[in-house]
C-alpha cells in the first residue's frame, strides 16, 4: 500500500514547514486529492495516524477534499466527468479528450498552533 509512504511524505513536508515557521504543533493538514491521482483517500486516512505518531502532527486532523476527474473534448469542446485518462466524449464520441482536472495531489494548507 503506497499510501503509507505518501502519508509519511505529507507528515515530513508539514513538519518541515512548521520548522520554517518556528515550529509549534500541527493541528490540521488539508489536502486536495483528485480521483485520478492514484491515491485512495480512505487508505491515506487509515495510514496517517501511524505516519504521524511521535511527530508534531501526531494529533493533527487530516482533511481531504476529493476532486472529480474532468475532461474536455479536443474535437467539440464538451466538458464532462471522467474516471480514467482514456475517455470518450459523450457528445461526439471522439477519443481526443484532454484531462483538465482530477489528477491533483496538493497540500492545500497546514494549520500550526504556537508551541508552549
Amino acid at each position: 500500500m503506497h499510501e503509507m509512504s505518501v502519508a509519511i511524505s505529507i507528515v515530513e513536508a508539514a513538519e518541515a514547514r512548521a520548522r520554517k515557521e518556528g515550529s509549534g504543533v500541527i493541528s490540521e493538514i488539508a489536502l486536495v486529492v483528485g480521483r485520478l491521482a492514484g491515491i485512495v483517500p480512505d487508505a491515506l486516512r487509515f495510514c496517517f495516524p501511524a505516519a504521524a505518531r511521535g511527530s508534531i502532527a501526531e494529533d493533527a486532523v487530516l482533511v481531504i477534499e476529493e476532486r472529480e476527474g474532468r475532461g474536455v473534448c479536443v474535437s467539440c469542446g464538451a466538458s464532462f466527468p471522467v474516471s480514467f485518462y482514456v475517455a470518450e466524449c459523450p457528445e461526439c464520441r471522439s477519443l481526443a479528450v484532454r484531462v483538465v482536472s482530477g489528477d491533483e495531489f496538493i497540500i492545500e494548507s497546514i494549520t500550526i498552533e504556537e508551541g508552549e
